[in-house]
């Protein structure tokens, strides 16, 4: 599967802190899923960073 975009990430955080939307709300609004919003969130919080993982599984 293809990794979201940067600006698509970066539309989803903004929205979290600008409109304070919950996870779930979020997921929804986007057509994601919840866990990839909180992983995206994790993501930020421990490296300030939203770039998709680029490890081979």
């Amino acid at each position: 599967m293809k990794a979201y975009s940067l600006d698509f990430r970066e539309k989803i955080i903004d929205v979290y802190f600008t409109e304070h939307v919950s996870v779930r709300k979020l997921a929804k609004r986007f057509g994601v899923s919840k866990s990839f919003v909180e992983t995206l969130l994790k993501r930020l919080r421990e490296t300030g960073d939203i770039l998709p993982n680029t490890n081979p599984v």
